[in-house]
């Protein structure tokens, strides 16, 4: 018997529409595997209360999932302005880090004097005004010229895709929300405008000395970061990737978007990271209790492109439908899967390691003997996310003795995790508990097992099982 669950995750953010414990719990059971906890908003009793839920939900629903802390990096945005500003092509104005708006002069949240150059290109507004530097007024002000008619109203955010801040992404703000994400139930850290592998490599040293254990999740948003050798770079060092596709179309342009997120999804599978396409999925949902044919077409080339993760945004931090959301996600998902599998991997690069031999030599037997599930033992999860890679059109169910391992592979492609004691017979066990819950039907079953014969040492992978139950 198959199992039909499925294969591409989905993450949801909270926002004031599911701010609750119990919309929380309904979201988990709809489908989603993991939330986002968004820093950009929100105080730390709001976050402490979040977590709570998030674990009660856990509980509840006996599903491990995995909380993302995403921090705000220099998203920077204008300062209060005492009305809406209209502006026209040919204008002059003021970003200035300490003023208040006066005339032309606006205030703006980051100290742009210390980075920009004259010549380069900032977008206001999200990308809807579009200026050039013209000179540094003083040490805290720029002044730009305007490309464009438009208008601006307060905090709205700021792009800078020609700046570069030379390594210094993490803000004052990020610092704070940093050492307190290291005391609290995260299992994944999203940093925010990575421009190098050094950023990542900055984040792990930062998390390690707080003797945090979350993964880093790199969100390709800057046009910095989608250059050929620096990508790779990237996705090498990090635990996963993000493609921040809103930031990312301002920063690069959208016809960019759609060929970089097929690099990075490439990218992750072979190098075995955890692979995130976000924005505007279902971004009409925000309104509407149906998503348009452009969203499903989305959603459904993100998952024959190999996405372990789809996420959603507003649509379920502000929107009057998260949960018809999720569910119009997860159908999708369903109807693609068991349609249009995802490809092999077209370079010959992943099988040198013995972990990832005894991956695809699992899933060959798996396809071979028509198994109902590949069951990794895993400490670590690099078994299990290791399997994943090759996009097995099976489930993958992981049991781990690390309660933090279990919610990080939550978010893997196919894995259903399950946190239990590792012993010489945990797949077993565990295979033997879900086929008398019901989960493989009545008749027998074939599962293939991996592990290791030094149960619970990370890297030991050398063993493969085929039982029947």
């Amino acid at each position: 018997m198959k199992i039909q669950f499925k294969r591409t995750k989905i993450l949801a953010t909270l926002g004031p529409c599911t701010n609750s414990p119990e919309m929380i719990e309904k979201l988990a059971r709809a489908g989603v595997n993991g939330f986002r906890l968004n820093f950009s908003h929100g105080s730390y009793d709001e976050r402490d209360q979040q977590i709570a839920w998030i674990r009660q939900a856990t509980k509840a629903t006996t599903k491990p999932v995995a909380i993302l802390q995403d921090l705000q990096g220099p998203k920077i945005r204008l300062g209060m302005l005492k009305e809406n500003f209209d502006v026209k092509a040919g204008d002059e104005i003021i970003l200035d880090y300490a003023a208040e708006h006066n005339g032309n002069v606006l205030p703006v949240q980051y100290n742009l004097a210390d980075k920009v150059k004259v010549g380069e290109t900032i977008y206001i507004f999200d990308g809807k005004v579009r200026t050039t530097v013209l000179e540094k007024t003083s040490s805290t002000a720029i002044k730009l010229k305007v490309e464009n008619d438009g208008v601006l109203m307060s905090k709205k955010g700021i792009n800078l895709p020609d700046t570069d801040f030379g390594g210094d992404i993490l803000t004052k703000k990020d610092l704070a929300d940093i050492d307190f994400g290291a005391t609290r139930d995260f299992d994944y850290v999203a940093l925010s405008f990575v421009q190098s592998a050094h950023d990542i490599e900055n984040l792990r040293e930062i998390l390690t000395s707080k003797g945090s254990t979350a993964k880093i999740i790199a969100k390709i948003e800057t046009k910095a970061a989608i250059v050929d050798e620096t990508l790779e770079e990237i996705v090498k060092v990090s635990d996963g990737v993000m493609v921040a596709r809103g930031d990312l179309a301002v920063e690069a342009g959208a016809e960019v978007v759609p060929i970089v997120q097929r690099r990075i999804l490439a990218l992750c599978r072979k190098y075995g990271k955890l692979s995130i396409v976000a924005t505007q999925m279902m971004a009409s949902m925000v309104n509407s209790p149906e998503p348009t044919r452009a969203e499903v077409s989305d959603v459904s080339n993100a998952v024959v492109q190999g996405a372990d993760t789809v996420m959603l945004s507003d649509e379920t931090a502000n929107g009057q439908y998260p949960l018809e959301t999720v569910a119009a996600m997860k159908k999708v998902i369903l109807y693609t899967q068991d349609r249009e599998p995802v490809q092999p991997l077209s370079e010959i690069v992943r099988y040198k390691t013995q972990n990832d031999a005894i991956g695809l030599a699992a899933i060959k037997i798996a396809n071979q003997l028509d198994a109902a599930a590949i069951i990794a033992e895993t400490k670590s999860g690099a078994t299990a996310a290791t399997i994943a890679t090759h996009r097995p059109n099976l489930p993958i169910i992981s049991v781990s003795n690390e309660i933090r391992t279990a919610q990080q592979l939550s978010l893997s492609y196919a894995n259903r995790s399950y946190c239990r004691p590792l012993s010489e017979d945990a797949g077993y066990a565990i295979a033997q508990e879900l086929k008398d819950d019901g989960l493989f039907g009545s008749d027998p079953v074939t599962v293939v097992i991996v592990g290791g014969r030094q149960t619970g040492v990370t890297g030991a992978t050398d063993t493969i099982e085929v039982r029947t139950i």
